[in-house]
């Protein structure tokens, strides 16, 4: 199997999302290894003999994804025995050609602890933690999003996933069997019903998930994540809440498409 390196001189993050997507449009297998925080010559060698060895041990030249901006150590790495991907080299000239503006590319760059963004996101995920699975609705003014839907739909994974990469605050709130026989709209949600999101899923797909977690119960039997489903998306319809079916969906794609649907302004920045 062919390996694919992602390497940088920060967290690493930039190169495995642009590496990750490109090696997604072939149908090959790769062998994916991450190695971050490459501040130093001394480091640099060290991963130049950790994709020399791949290479060897697989007969075939690594692909490595870098983002480095510091010359000395982008010349070791670009000496290894694998094929260069350089993110930074490759569209910083046309940049600056356009913006009539030379870049001042410097370490950490894009992850630095001083931003604001750091400070939205970590307030964002200390606020999803303690607005979870509806254990406080007190505070759902201070929401950007307030999904909603049945036990195991994807709310919890989407809610800090919004907080963490784009410090939206993301409260969650479930609906439970017991709300089922007479489901509507609970009255302190009324106030904020043009935050609210819907998740929805397939029942054969929330019937397998409930499984793993509760087997040969109510919980999970297929009648009711039948039920459960119907009368959720009839509550999304008769309200009018925007909402989504994660059956098919990663979280990064639920989240994009939250984002997309509602407007809701990132904080990533």
């Amino acid at each position: 199997m062919r390996t694919a390196f992602y390497i940088s001189d920060g967290t690493a993050i930039t190169s495995e999302v642009f590496g990750h997507a490109l090696l997604s449009l072939f149908p090959v297998e790769f062998e994916h290894d991450t190695i971050s925080f490459v501040e130093t010559e001394e480091q640099a060698i060290a991963a130049r003999e950790r994709i020399n060895k791949a290479a060897k041990r697989t007969g075939e030249p690594p692909l490595v994804f870098h983002t480095f901006v510091n010359p000395k150590i982008r010349e070791i790495i670009d000496s290894c025995d694998g094929v260069i991907y350089n993110f930074l080299e490759h569209f910083v000239a046309p940049i600056e050609k356009e913006l009539k503006v030379a870049a001042t590319p410097k370490a950490h760059r894009t992850h630095s602890i001083h931003e604001n963004s750091y400070d939205n996101r970590i307030d964002a995920v200390n606020y999803s933690l303690a607005n979870d699975d509806g254990s406080n609705i007190t505070n759902y003014e201070q929401a950007d999003v307030i999904l909603i839907g049945v036990s195991r739909s994807g709310k919890t994974p989407t809610s800090l996933y919004l907080a963490l990469q784009y410090g939206i605050k993301a409260a969650n709130y479930p609906f439970i069997d017991d709300d089922m026989d007479d489901l509507r709209l609970p009255d302190f949600l009324k106030p904020h019903k043009h935050k609210l999101f819907g998740l929805t899923i397939d029942p054969q797909r929330l019937m397998d998930i409930r499984d793993g977690r509760m087997a040969n119960s109510k919980y999970s039997s297929a009648r009711q994540c039948r039920m459960e489903i119907r009368e959720v998306e009839k509550l999304y319809k008769k309200e009018k809440i925007k909402y989504l079916n994660t059956t098919k969906f990663s979280v990064e794609e639920i989240t994009a498409k939250i984002l997309s649907m509602t407007g809701l302004q990132r904080h990533k920045y």
